[in-house]
């Protein structure tokens, strides 16, 4: 009888333990939890309007410490909303991963402009649209950091993620050196980003204090954002919007110099649909990249590669794609 309590315990402690394991595997991997809740703040209020956030977190869960991933929407910083359908997925299927995530809504600064934001919109126009949408997700990172008890986030695996001008915010905010936004182990940086057919006009912003872990998707018949170097939207030069912009081609060069680990996803012949696309087709491989390079911080430095047609290009080809 002796004998068997003994067993009974052994038994009972190697179950245990092998479970809490096995769910610790899983997390962040597949789908762990089949409820999200999800709440609305208000971040800030800039020029009379309150900027507000949805978070989506798993629940029930006892977490304290779990990754964000805080997401930007596209819509040529004139239109396009926080909680679209397509959003509001893609944050529930991140949250029934363990994720908690945030899509922020922004300033549109090009809503109602009669420049837009193509090229009758002036270069220092572009450039300040930019900026302002990075303050705001800088604000919202504040906001969030500040509230991280309350929310179980951990401020030092932030990932950002976006689409289009999204993505172009959120790699120009990402690409910045470690900032203070109050926490007594001084300044952090964002664990990494996801751009979704996303540039940055500047690379010499990107050197080894300020790179991060990336995950670019882009298509190289992109007409609206280019996929390596070239000017946004294709303007001519002349025009008031030229500017010369890095997208993810070009993007992925720099990292592979600053040795900073990426993951670059072309679609020979894609266009700007690689902005949404990834949300559902390439679902897995954000959640690989954020488990791989973030969380566990092995992810080596890849180019992905999806065949397709360039020929049918409008604009510039890059030739990535041959052989």
């Amino acid at each position: 009888m002796k004998m068997f309590n003994r067993a009974g315990i052994w038994l009972i402690i190697l179950f245990t333990g092998s479970f809490t394991g096995v769910h610790a595997q899983e997390r962040y991997q597949q789908v762990v939890f089949d409820s999200v809740d999800v709440q609305t703040y208000t971040y800030a209020t800039k020029e009379g309007k309150n900027l507000d956030m949805d978070i989506y977190t798993p629940f029930p869960d006892v977490e304290e410490q779990r990754p964000l991933v805080l997401y930007v929407h596209g819509g040529g910083f004139s239109s396009g909303a926080r909680n679209s359908e397509q959003v509001s997925n893609f944050c529930k299927n991140l949250a029934r991963y363990g994720y908690v995530c945030v899509s922020v809504s922004y300033r549109l600064t090009r809503k109602d402009k009669p420049t837009g934001f193509a090229c009758d919109c002036p270069a220092n126009d572009k450039l300040n649209t930019f900026q302002s949408a990075v303050e705001d997700v800088q604000d919202a990172t504040f906001f969030l950091i500040q509230q991280r008890e309350s929310l179980g986030i951990d401020p030092t695996r932030i990932i950002l993620a976006g689409s289009s001008a999204g993505a172009e915010t959120v790699l120009n905010t990402a690409y910045q050196p470690p900032m203070c936004y109050g926490l007594d182990s001084g300044p952090v940086s964002y664990a990494g980003v996801i751009g979704m057919a996303g540039a940055i006009p500047d690379t010499t912003k990107l050197f080894s204090e300020s790179a991060v872990p990336s995950l670019l998707f882009h298509g190289t018949c992109d007409n609206l954002v280019p996929y390596a170097t070239a000017s946004h939207r294709h303007c001519r030069e002349g025009e008031p919007g030229y500017l010369v912009i890095h997208g993810s081609g070009t993007i992925a060069k720099k990292l592979e110099q600053l040795h900073v680990p990426y993951w670059l996803h072309t679609t020979c012949g894609g266009g700007h649909e690689l902005a949404s696309k990834p949300m559902t087709a390439y679902f897995d491989v954000i959640t690989r990249f954020c488990y791989e390079y973030i969380l566990r911080k092995e992810g080596k430095s890849r180019h992905t590669v999806i065949p397709g047609n360039q020929n049918a290009c409008a604009y510039e080809k890059f030739n990535y794609c041959n052989p």
